[in-house]
């Protein structure tokens, strides 16, 4: 029987996520979930469709259209997400759904197509890979919080220590209204504009309990919070921040430890720390705890004329509004951060 392509609709949901989970290169971000969740969270219109022979799933392809006045018009698997890009189990269904998706860019005149593949892909024609553009960590963790901990580089580890000797604990919840008032403080201080509460309270409700959140507290007061989220046996702390208290307290330091202590007792054996860019302080950050970073694939069509965008903090165009950023008011870039933000997928 022929390949044949369709949308992706709520019934085929389960199906779709038996498939991502199934698949060597599924991730958390190629989840079904996450239509919802950009469409509800950011008015962007979705184009999820999977690949199906004979009545089984071969394949999926995440995407959707990210287009703003202030940052341009594309087409990315995923936005908001640090992996993407199509899922397929031959090599058929890999050519029809990236030919789907080129289509799609030709068809809608988006300056850019955009795959966020995490692993090197065979070169295709037209397409632009940028290998630098960020790197991921990601690391194995043992189910024995020692073992745990004295793989974490000395330097790191006695900050761990050092919050556990100031009686910092934790808590393990679902309040997504706690863990986003820390998120907003602690993106404002880094000239970054902050999602709408809506979107955690929206992550928490698709995923369920593959979403969950961390916090640390200093007696009763909540320093430092993370939302995380879990894929097979991987934990990734996704959305975390601190206050100016945590980095007193080494607060932040021990939040992520908490994280993976609580995720090892869950059974996850693969800590992934999220995407950065070198240079940056949270690729230091990452490599003070003892993760290597490995280069991101991400691949690129584009419109003629077109170059690959550079919505990221290290672009010199950005220099003077992160600087404004950094010392607006916490509730108005609170109110002004949103409808910015849904541009930068």
């Amino acid at each position: 029987m022929s390949l044949l392509l369709r949308p992706l609709v709520p019934a085929a949901a389960a199906a779709w996520d038996r498939f991502v989970t199934a698949h060597p290169d599924g991730t958390f971000f190629h989840r079904a979930g996450w239509q919802r969740v950009i469409e509800a969270g950011f008015a962007h219109k979705t184009h999820y469709v999977f690949a199906e022979r004979d009545g089984a799933i071969t394949g999926v392809l995440p995407l959707a259209r990210v287009k703003t006045l202030l940052f341009g018009d594309s087409l990315i698997s995923v936005p908001f997400c640090v992996y993407g890009g199509p899922l397929a189990a031959d090599a058929e269904t890999a050519a029809a759904l990236t030919a789907h998706a080129a289509a799609l860019r030709a068809e809608t005149g988006v300056r850019a197509l955009e795959f966020r593949t995490r692993d090197a892909a065979p070169d295709l024609p037209g397409w632009t890979q940028r290998p630098g553009l960020y790197v991921t960590f990601r690391k194995p963790i043992a189910g024995d919080d020692a073992a745990n901990l004295k793989a974490i580089p000395r330097k790191q580890r006695a900050m761990v220590r050092k919050g556990i000797d100031r009686g910092l604990t934790s808590v393990v919840d679902r309040d997504t209204a706690r863990v986003h008032r820390i998120y907003a403080e602690s993106v404002r201080n880094l000239g970054t504009p902050v999602f709408a509460p809506r979107y955690f309270r929206l992550l928490a409700e698709v995923f369920g309990e593959d979403c969950d959140v961390v916090t640390v507290l200093d007696g009763e007061k909540a320093i430092a919070s993370v939302l995380n989220f879990y894929f097979r046996d991987e934990v990734l702390p996704y959305y975390g921040g601190g206050t100016a208290e945590a980095r007193q307290r080494a607060g932040n330091d021990f939040m992520y430890w908490e994280v993976m202590r609580r995720a090892a007792a869950r059974g996850c054996r693969l800590f992934d720390f999220g995407r950065s860019k070198e240079g940056t302080g949270s690729f230091a950050f990452k490599r003070n705890w003892g993760f290597e970073p490995t280069p991101l694939h991400y691949r690129f069509l584009l419109a003629p004329g077109a170059e690959v965008p550079e919505l990221n903090p290290l672009n010199p165009k950005f220099r003077l509004f992160i600087a404004a950023w950094k010392r607006m008011p916490l509730p108005l870039a609170r109110l002004l951060g949103p409808p910015i933000v849904r541009g930068l997928g």
